[in-house]
């Protein structure tokens, strides 16, 4: 299991840009999540406390959260997959809707083919058959869905920095 700061999805402060420290901070964390503030302080020149409060301030405003990313296979869920789905009518109920269910970890409306883009992670595939049949396709809007099948990941990081 490692340890990682994800995103989270919007961008809640985007009208807020973030000060060169807090950037500093964030990038800290997103080389080691569990790096002690001590540590971190130093790297930025800022005291053990204050980095708290800044780490904080950040996670209250949903600017970032720090999560343990784990192997999938290593935890017991078999089977993940991308779905696309084609949406009839409001896209944002649709999506808080399947942001809801536990299975998905991943929920982003987009252009193109597909309205929204999901990721599943399920037990097998028989798990998965039952969520996009039974629950996803269920769901009132949805038109259309498209599952990918993940036959092996090969890259998976949250470490592109800041701007």
């Amino acid at each position: 299991m490692t340890r990682k700061l994800v995103r989270p999805a919007g961008r809640p402060n985007a009208s807020q840009p973030l000060d060169e420290t807090s950037k500093q901070i964030i990038e800290q964390l997103q080389e080691d999540g569990r790096r002690p503030y001590a540590a971190i302080g130093k790297a930025v020149g800022l005291s053990e406390a204050a980095v708290r409060q800044r780490v904080q301030r950040l996670l209250d405003h949903g600017v970032m959260q720090i999560v343990a990313v784990t192997d999938p296979l290593q935890v017991g869920f078999t089977r993940q997959a991308m779905i696309g789905v084609t949406v009839d009518g409001e896209i944002e109920s649709v999506a808080d809707e399947l942001s809801a269910m536990t299975e998905v970890d991943y929920v982003v409306v987009t252009a193109g083919s597909f309205d929204l883009l999901v990721e599943v992670v399920c037990e097998d595939d028989d798990h998965l058959l039952e969520l996009v049949s039974r629950r996803i396709r269920a769901l009132s809007g949805v038109r259309t869905t498209e599952t990918f099948v993940y036959l092996k990941l090969r890259k998976q990081l949250y470490n592109w920095g800041t701007r």
